[in-house]
């Protein structure tokens, strides 16, 4: 080591850093033989209502003189702030305030998470690759596809076994790709014998180079349910098209109670209920889903017992972005014909119905017992305060859903959380920030570091490096209680 040099112990990986220079995550630096923080600390402040827009708090800043606000309007977050590693050191920062005359505690600490992972819904019809399927990002595995859900495809990225358990390079792209989703950028994932997508927290997601618009109104039978009202009298006979349930308007209930009926249709695929058509095609990026570039593929003949010359047809995907009309000749074979005005109404209502296809991320980690260790010398008890909701967590201030069971295993939606929330480390694993809220009296319970603890004026303009961020108007606010949630 040459003698100028310093070594960053906030992780594993020890990083020997020379004056002027980072460590390999960027987040810590040698200022002049002084290891120092990077990024800087993030403050919500409750009381600016600027928008979303960041207001720098930093020595230098001659527009704010570094005096914070009141203990009940100030959320020291994580961001920032630095880790436990390693790990039998108490946290970078327990807060005391002091909120509606309780005494109370927020214990701030960036954790470092192998055991991590994104959950990505992606709205959208299409079929993007069969359950199980492997998620690759510049050519490595990072995840799988896994169930879909009612018009969305959802995909699980990350996991220890990714960021560990392969070779270096997996894990180095599983970090990265966390990372850019985490952080709101957009990535780039190819599905196994399946389709290319292009993703980004809160924005539409690319299929195959197509941007995807809209969502599905719902499968094909619900869609028969919402729209045959607006269809009775207008057209004999609809099918929705649709890779799970293709429903059928005159067989359908709801056809029925409107008196709809029999058409002499005959459909391809297997007949669950009175209606409603499993496995009609294959899964695909064309109609509802499906493979189908000609919907009139999965009927067979009309019943020429029923059926009848110039009966109307209306067939339609789930989200409206294709639809055909057609008559029956004399021969009981469908023609196709311009859509009727009143059905142009019914399909554009389809469309109107269907929300726009956006992208979820949800950023999914275990708090295991080194980041606890951090809270208290006894980490079970933590788990104990936050499964009796003694304890309240949040991720940057964001609001996060804890599993139930054993341990602290969260979900945060990363598009509620203060920009560049994420970091790394090159072990590699995730940084991310999260924060246990609880009274005082219940933290000396639990055995924490209550000769750690620091009132928040000693926060103040003296340390360098911070910035004061508005609070997001549609967030709980951290330290509210039961009765005070905005």
């Amino acid at each position: 080591m040459a003698d100028d040099a310093i070594r960053c112990d906030a992780c594993p990986v020890l990083c020997y850093i020379k004056p002027g220079r980072t460590g390999s995550c960027d987040r810590y630096a040698n200022a002049d033989g002084q290891l120092v923080r990077v990024d800087p600390h993030v403050v919500l402040d409750r009381a600016v209502s600027r928008g979303d827009s960041v207001v720098p708090f930093l020595q230098k800043s001659r527009e704010w003189d570094g005096t914070l606000v009141s203990g009940e309007e100030t959320f020291v977050t994580a961001i920032g702030a630095g880790t436990t590693y390693p790990d039998y050191k108490p946290a970078p920062f327990i807060i005391s305030s002091q909120v509606q005359g309780v005494d109370m505690v927020t214990v701030v600490t960036e954790g470092i998470f192998s055991y991590c992972g994104v959950k990505l819904k992606i709205d959208t019809d299409r079929h993007l690759g069969a359950e199980c399927s492997t998620v690759r990002a510049q050519g490595e595995p990072v995840g799988h596809v896994t169930t879909s859900e009612y018009g969305s495809q959802m995909l699980s990225l990350g996991g220890v076994r990714h960021l560990t358990g392969g070779s270096r390079s997996e894990g180095t792209v599983t970090c990265e790709t966390l990372l850019n989703l985490c952080n709101g950028k957009s990535a780039e994932l190819e599905i196994e014998n399946g389709a290319r997508v292009v993703v980004q927290a809160n924005k539409p997601p690319t299929v195959d180079g197509l941007l995807e618009e809209r969502m599905r109104v719902g499968c094909g039978s619900a869609t028969i349910g919402m729209f045959a009202k607006q269809w009775f009298g207008k057209v004999d006979e609809v099918v929705v098209v649709d890779d799970h349930i293709t429903g059928v308007l005159s067989e359908h209930q709801a056809g029925k109670l409107l008196g709809v009926p029999e058409t002499g249709i005959t459909l391809k695929g297997r007949r669950s209920t009175p209606g409603r058509y499993f496995r009609v095609a294959e899964p695909g990026t064309s109609w509802g889903g499906t493979n189908l570039s000609d919907p009139l593929s999965i009927l067979a003949p009309f019943d020429p017992e029923v059926a009848r010359p110039g009966l109307r047809l209306l067939m339609v995907g789930t989200t409206g972005e294709h639809s055909a009309y057609f008559e029956l000749d004399d021969k009981l074979r469908p023609e196709e014909k311009e859509l009727p005005p009143a059905l142009q109404e019914s399909v554009a209502r389809i469309r109107e119905n269907c929300e726009p296809a956006l992208c979820t991320v949800l950023f999914m980690g275990g708090a295991g017992g080194s980041l606890r260790a951090g809270v208290t010398e006894n980490p079970v008890k933590l788990t104990h305060s936050v499964g009796d909701a003694l304890t309240r967590v949040t991720c940057g201030g964001a609001p996060v859903y804890i599993w139930p069971g054993g341990g602290i295993t969260f979900m945060v939606d990363v598009s509620r959380m203060p920009e560049n929330a994420f970091g790394y480390v090159p072990t590699p694993a995730l940084v991310a920030p999260i924060e246990f809220t609880l009274k005082l009296a219940d933290y000396a319970a639990l055995g924490g570091y209550v000769d750690h603890v620091r009132p928040l004026s000693s926060i103040n303009r003296e340390e360098e490096g911070r910035k004061r961020v508005p609070a997001r108007s549609d967030n709980p606010w951290p330290l509210a209680s039961g009765r005070d949630k905005k």
